[in-house]
């Protein structure tokens, strides 16, 4: 077993539960999963993952700052849903991430996988986005991102990962349940 994976893996189950949990301490605990994350898909050759690894460190940082702001570490923040404008332009975002950066890889590097590293990246740019502006349809992106994601470290070989990636499809399913009801009833969420 290989050691940086394993420890990504327990932060990667801290990180999202605490999300799910709705708690600002999930941040410091993805920014050291990320971290590891970015050697250990550099060295799988999914480059499109190991460069989403930096983008997710500094967008972690930027959503610790925006859900310290909107609610402070005691006090409560809300969720909203997306405009139907805004979802359509979301998922608009996804494909050309995903042709253009799958294109890219394809042609000029040795990715092992290049679309589908390219799906995976680009919607985990958006749904990440989506994490911070605390946005209920994140969640929906990261189960199909999760489903995807199990298949291809399967595929190179990362069992543990692929294991945190089935974890965090029940804890993305969990998070859609839970905003969704705190959205509907204009609740807010504990930040």
């Amino acid at each position: 077993m290989n050691p940086p994976e394993i420890i990504a893996v327990a932060l990667g189950l801290a990180n999202v539960g605490l999300l799910v949990r709705r708690s600002i301490w999930n941040y410091p605990f993805g920014m050291a999963m990320v971290a590891l994350y970015f050697v250990i898909f550099r060295d799988a050759r999914l480059y499109g993952e190991a460069a989403l690894q930096v983008f997710f460190f500094v967008v972690q940082g930027w959503g610790w700052w925006l859900w310290a702001r909107a609610g402070g570490l005691a006090q409560m923040v809300s969720v909203e849903w997306m405009s139907w404008r805004a979802r359509a332009l979301s998922l608009a975002l996804v494909a050309a991430a995903t042709i253009g950066i799958g294109w890219g890889m394809a042609r000029f590097t040795d990715a092992a996988l290049p679309y589908a590293d390219a799906a995976i990246a680009g919607a985990s740019v958006v749904a990440q986005i989506l994490l911070a502006m605390r946005r209920v349809e994140n969640w929906a992106l990261w189960i199909a991102i999760d489903v995807l994601s199990i298949a291809v470290y399967i595929d190179r070989g990362l069992y543990l990962t692929a294991g945190l990636y089935v974890a965090f499809l029940g804890l993305a399913i969990a998070g859609l349940v839970a905003w969704a009801k705190a959205a509907r009833g204009g609740e807010t969420i504990e930040a």
